[in-house]
């Protein structure tokens, strides 16, 4: 894409608005994943491209502390998942071959031949999806708060949340989700932000919730992760109780090139909590294998 596009581009992004609206369709309708939406997205900095990529019943804005910090190095790419945020709600059920398939289609849109990727707790199963699905589009990977090789009653854990949603409602269940994301001490401190975290769950539809939660419930990548083969940074919070740092280890003596971060203190929500203590690692990790 010209470097006028992305200029464009990254002016609307700061205004706050889709930054579709004035990117040039870079591929035709045949050469898109059939099973793709177009997600809103937003462009912020310079540099070699970094696709961010949120979790279960978040937003783009998620990242918006961690790119501040690292946009003067990075083209950063931050988009909303299908049924969250900006982006269209699809009709039906979906898995995690269609949100791979998004992202293929954000970056055919962009025009953009290779780039990291730093996914949060979903967004960190998405990442590797991709990258095993296509290995020559990704720089690097940044799987943060994210899980794999669960025991049974990990599993079991994580479907329980899934079937008390289903059965009390998602707004019964809120105060449970957000004592697993963040330590007491944040949540005494930043009432707010803990509340305008919950309000993003509420404000997701209710069906796209539970389809994405259910997906992240029953993502395994323990199978297949040591085929991923480029450059990863595993990260994760030391209080992190459904991807804590047993998982972690894991994930990282998997991948083939991982490095592996525990942030001591900290639970699920690191991004809300703690941006300032992931962006040097992110920021690091990303320069190196640029």
């Amino acid at each position: 894409m010209p470097r006028t596009d992305w200029a464009v581009a990254g002016k609307l992004a700061s205004d706050g608005a889709p930054s579709q609206t004035a990117a040039l369709k870079q591929t035709t309708s045949a050469e898109r994943p059939a099973k793709a939406v177009d997600c809103a997205y937003w462009i912020e900095g310079d540099g070699p491209p970094v696709f961010f990529v949120h979790g279960i019943g978040a937003r783009r804005q998620g990242w918006s502390r961690l790119i501040e910090l690292i946009k003067a190095d990075f083209r950063c790419v931050s988009y909303d998942l299908r049924g969250h945020g900006e982006s269209p709600i699809p009709a039906g059920k979906f898995g995690l071959d269609e949100l791979v398939a998004d992202l293929e289609a954000l970056r055919q849109r962009l025009g953009i031949e290779k780039a990291h990727i730093v996914g949060h707790s979903l967004g960190g199963m998405i990442g590797p999806a991709y990258a095993r699905a296509y290995p020559d589009r990704v720089l690097s990977l940044g799987l943060l708060s994210t899980a794999a090789f669960r025991t049974e009653d990990d599993s079991a854990k994580v479907r329980g949340v899934v079937t008390a949603m289903e059965k009390n409602g998602i707004a019964q269940t809120l105060d449970t989700l957000a004592s697993r994301w963040f330590t007491d001490r944040f949540m005494t401190e930043h009432a707010d932000r803990v509340e305008a975290r919950k309000r993003q769950v509420v404000e997701t539809d209710p069906d796209v919730f539970l389809n994405v939660f259910r997906i992240y419930a029953e993502t395994e990548m323990a199978p297949w992760l040591h085929e991923v083969k480029v450059p990863s940074l595993v990260l994760t919070g030391e209080l992190d109780g459904g991807c804590n740092p047993r998982l972690n280890k894991q994930i990282a003596a998997a991948l083939p090139k991982a490095e592996l971060v525990i942030l001591d203190g900290l639970k699920h929500a690191i991004l809300i909590e703690a941006s300032e203590r992931v962006a040097p690692h992110v920021h690091r990790f990303l320069k190196a294998h640029s």
